[in-house]
């Protein structure tokens, strides 16, 4: 990976304006797009498989009067006065005259209409008009709900106090305000601090900025066809903008160090996206794995929202792996830092500098005492892991709604009118299929569930129209988020089984407050199995990196100890309700549903992010110095301080949506905000570094069995400096091939050390037995590593250019000659050798390749007669073996490399092939003949220098080290 993005990083600093510009119109086509679609965000908390939204789909089917989404037109009387009395019983009636009229309203239900239930409160003063409408929360436009609100004169000038509420006047809208432009902001000035520069500074801002924009626009073409959350684009936004900024922030600031050392910008551009990249791509991917793994959940809300800000978190990657080196190739040296500066004192700082960094003091004081910092760590954020003890989930409810507005005002009517359950009330199905005696049957139920504890209400039962279906509205006493209420909901689904063995009924429990509960359930049981797979995970991706047990293991529990103490504090703060006014919290209740499995998701891939970029410095210094102490000072005070800016930057960015934000994002930034600060500042700058040095040694220890099954993940970028390394000897070299201490075939099985040099068009003979001419076949033409060395063929590195070499260098076995005679002629084996090598667009041009290579293979072997539709049956031996090698040359190798087998194919008169092949052979082809040991002796093949190797000798010197 670290050579496609070293390729990529160096691609986009030379195409600069090219990738920008493709930048720009992907950014436009996505907005203007999005924008053009008029997709707007909605709520929908189906919830597919759970009793509540079976009995809605149930509903839906066979009752749709009642399966519809609802609101309510809440009105209050003067003080004093009854709404009973007139002019408000007329202005009551008229009201709900007008709703009827609404576009999608199917059924309106006034206080005083014959089947009302109890919608007069107790002291007359307050009432409510039913509304029923004939489709889905969503199906409900934004025309309907002005519809209905236009009714509200008709109220207000009989002197009522009019107020709307229900699911479909729950606020969607997506907006920022003056707060969240603040964070930013912030973000800017620990830039600015960090980089010493306005213009490098500007940068990360930039590219984070147009991949939330292209986000933003692709969520919202998404809105216009599919059903997406408002939470979802807050969310996206939030993420992509803090994610972006460390992602640019990280290969930004390797950039300038590596520029501050003397490294031309453009391999620097390279390097740096090539190592902080491959990081970058590492932490992104841990973060989309974790936002996925929501849909695992099979929640459909929470699938969407895990889904957009996945997208956010890939923009936000890409953009810092392209547009932000094409930034610095227009930059150019300008972002090289200022001799005698502070970002390039802190760029040349060594270990051992006589003025240590603030990184460095607080590593140094950690480490006097590590014992002491992992149990004050672990203290403070077990502490504050205590009120996760008492979380109470649920989705947001009126009271979460913005002061003001008139869902807010009308669940406040409700509930000082009525009580808080009329806010909540409960829908419970009856299958009446099986009864006879149905109104008896119905008013016992009934009477069953008034009996409940919690109950305030129980309304008459409704059958439909086929009599096969009916409905009772239970009202609770309490709240729909109050914990009371979901035991009730449980204890009339506790009475099911017993009401359908004495009566045969079957009863299910829905509604908006029954379907809020179970999200909720599903939720808590899915917690700890979503957090076993997120640990599990991060476990598997750490020892992959580090190849360690140790360092994944504390990792995975840091980040346990970070998101439980994150969770303890929104507890405290969103639930208990401390601090709530400072924070402008203005009804502190149940924490949002799918709060901890979000953030969790979230802090997870933002916490391996900060442990990658502290830990890999220290294991890059242990591998070069095998002194662990020291490599956790020298990795740690290196990455201090652009951990130290990143994370500020998050914390910033998520808590700048607390004080302002909607009522559901507020919770998830504010559990962001300090997951964010718990983890950095706690747990990867005092918990790793302290238990890294009590672990000591033991830290990197990781079993041979497990390292052999586990792929490298090498983001530091150890395989692409080795790979730069090679490439440029390769390029020094003046062979076409060469080689220093190359040992062919496996390490349990060696061929070598073999140091050899042959010139372009000069001949090497390989002898040895058949199993190390084929590993020497396959390493030279790119299909086989060595197993150490260096080794170069035509320029080319090997393996790390092995692709190239495939294309440039040809094989063939002419041993097998016999074999592939058969009704083969000479034009259909080099007509399948070409076709089988060449491009797609060069397949025309086969027929005149054959013609012109069947007219030097007749030339080489001095036989007119041979051609295009001469069998290979009817040639010599070194006929055919001739005409296997022009095939070979068809494809215009720089090297060929020919198997003879354990002899030189001769003819019955003494011709051998190496007497022919000097005419066939171009003369910048360089010739690899591998033959048997015993026959290491070749005829001249013209003027041509030939070299000689032993194979069978190096495996014996070998064997014998």
């Amino acid at each position: 990976m670290a050579l496609l993005l070293h390729r990529l990083g160096r691609f986009a600093f030379r195409r600069a304006w090219l990738v920008i510009v493709t930048w720009l119109i992907a950014l436009g086509a996505l907005v203007g797009l999005g924008v053009g679609l008029g997709g707007q965000p909605q709520e929908s908390y189906a919830i597919p498989g759970t009793e509540s939204q079976l009995a809605i789909d149930h509903l839906a089917a066979v009752f749709p009067q009642t399966a519809g989404a609802s609101a309510k037109a809440v009105v209050q009387a003067p003080e004093g006065d009854s709404v009973e009395d007139e002019p408000y019983r007329e202005a009551i009636v008229d009201l709900g005259a007008a709703l009827s009229e609404v576009d999608g309203v199917e059924s309106v239900l006034t206080p005083f209409d014959e089947y009302a239930g109890k919608q007069i409160s107790d002291d007359s003063r307050t009432a409510f008009v039913q509304v029923q409408f004939d489709g889905q929360t969503t199906d409900v436009t934004d025309t309907m709900i002005d519809e209905v609100v236009a009714t509200a004169p008709i109220a207000e000038d009989a002197g009522l106090t009019i107020a709307y509420g229900g699911e479909v006047f729950q606020e969607t809208a997506f907006g920022l305000t003056i707060t969240e432009a603040l964070g930013v902001l912030f973000a800017g000035v620990v830039l600015v601090i960090t980089f010493g520069s306005l213009l490098a500074a500007g940068m990360p801002l930039l590219t984070a900025l147009v991949g939330v924009g292209a986000a933003f626009g692709g969520i919202s073409i998404v809105s216009a066809f599919t059903t997406v959350s408002s939470s979802a684009p807050m969310l996206a936004v939030m993420l992509g903008l803090a994610v972006g900024i460390d992602y640019a922030l990280f290969i930004l600031s390797r950039h300038r160090n590596q520029l501050a050392k003397g490294m031309d910008p453009e391999e620097s551009a390279g390097e740096a996206v090539a190592t902080a990249g491959s990081a970058v791509v590492f932490a992104g991917i841990t973060v989309i794995i974790a936002l996925l793994g929501l849909l695992v959940v099979g929640i459909p809300f929470l699938s969407v929202m895990g889904i957009g800000a996945a997208f956010a978190v890939l923009l936000a990657i890409i953009c810092a792996v392209t547009l932000l080196p094409a930034l610095l190739g227009l930059a150019g040296t300008r972002l090289v830092p200022k001799a005698g500066s502070r970002a390039s004192r802190r760029a040349l700082a060594t270990d051992d500098g006589s003025k240590p960094t603030l990184g460095r003091r607080w590593v140094n004081l950690v480490l006097k005492a590590p014992v002491v910092a992992v149990i004050a760590v672990v203290g403070i954020l077990g502490t504050a892991a205590i009120p996760a003890l008492s979380l109470d989930l649920n989705l947001p409810t009126g009271a979460a709604e913005p002061a003001g507005s008139t869902q807010r005002e009308a669940f406040e009517l409700i509930d000082t009118g009525f009580g808080p359950g009329y806010n909540g009330p409960l829908i419970v199905t009856v299958d009446i299929t099986q009864t006879t005696d149905i109104f008896d049957d119905l008013d016992d139920i009934a009477a069953r569930i008034g009996d409940l504890d919690g109950v305030a209400n129980v309304g008459d039962a409704l059958p439909n129209e086929t009599v096969d279906t009916a409905i009772i509205q239970v009202t609770p006493e309490t709240a729909p988020d109050d914990p009371a209420t979901k035991d009730l909901v449980q204890a009339i689904r506790d009475l099911a089984p017993s009401i359908e063995a004495d009566l045969g009924t079957p009863i299910a429990v829905t509604g908006y407050t029954a379907i809020s509960i179970d999200i909720s359930n599903r939720l808590s049981d899915a917690l700890v199995p979503f957090a076993l797979i997120v640990v599990g995970l991060s476990i598997l991706l750490l020892m992959m990196v580090f190849r360690s047990l140790f360092v994944p293991v504390k990792a995975a529990l840091g980040f346990l100890l970070s998101a439980f103490g994150a969770i303890g504090a929104t507890v405290a703060i969103f639930q208990w309700g401390w601090f709530a006014d400072l924070l402008h919290i203005e009804q502190p209740g149940p924490i949002l549903s799918f709060l901890p499995i979000l953030l969790m998701a979230v802090l997870f891939g933002l916490a391996m992010d900060y442990e990658v970029f502290l830990v890999s410095g220290m294991r890059e210094e242990y591998v070069k110095t095998g002194k662990a102490r020291e490599s956790i000072v020298h990795g740690f005070q290196h990455a201090a301080r652009v951990v130290t800016a990143a994370a500020l930057i998050m914390f910033f960015v998520f808590f700048a949506f607390v004080p302002e934000g909607a009522g559901v994002i507020k919770g998830i930034a504010f559990a962001l905000a300090i997951g964010v600060a718990f983890d950095a500042f706690l747990v990867r700058m005092t918990l790793v570094p302290a238990a890294m040095a009590l672990a000591g040694r033991g830290a990197w220890w990781l079993p041979k069995w497990l390292d052999r099954l586990l792929p490298n993940v090498d983001i530091e970028g150890e395989g692409l400096r080795s790979h730069l390394d090679d490439v440029e000897w390769a390029t020094g070299q003046r062979g076409a091939i060469s080689s220093e201490g190359v040992v062919f075939g496996l390490a349990e099985a060696p061929i070598g050390p073999i140091d050899v040099s042959v010139e372009a068009g000069s001949v090497l003979v390989a002898a040895g037995a058949q199993t190390e001419r084929r590993v020497v076949a396959a390493t030279l033409g790119g299909r086989f590593a060595p197993a150490s060395g260096r080794l170069q063929v035509l320029g080319l590195a090997l393996p790390s250019q092995s692709s190239a070499a495939l294309r440039r260098v040809a094989l063939v076995d002419v041993s097998s000659g016999e074999s592939a005679a058969g009704a083969l002629t000479v034009g259909e084996v080099i007509s399948e050798r070409v076709s089988a090598s060449g491009a797609w667009y060069a397949l025309g041009r086969s027929a005149g390749t054959v013609r012109t290579w069947s007219s030097r293979l007749a030339e080489a072997l001095g036989e007119p007669s041979v051609g295009e539709t001469t069998s290979l049956a009817a040639l010599s031996p070194v006929g055919r073996a001739a005409a296997l090698i022009t095939a070979a040359l068809a494809e215009k190798p720089g090297v060929l490399v020919v198997e003879l087998g354990d002899d030189e194919p001769t003819d019955a008169g003494g011709r051998r092939l190496s007497n022919v092949l000097d005419r066939l052979l171009p003369s910048t082809t360089t010739l690899v003949l591998l033959i048997g040991e015993s026959s290491i002796t070749t005829g001249d093949i013209g003027a041509r220098d030939i070299h000689s190797l032993d194979l069978s000798s190096y495996s014996r010197k070998a064997a014998l080290r």
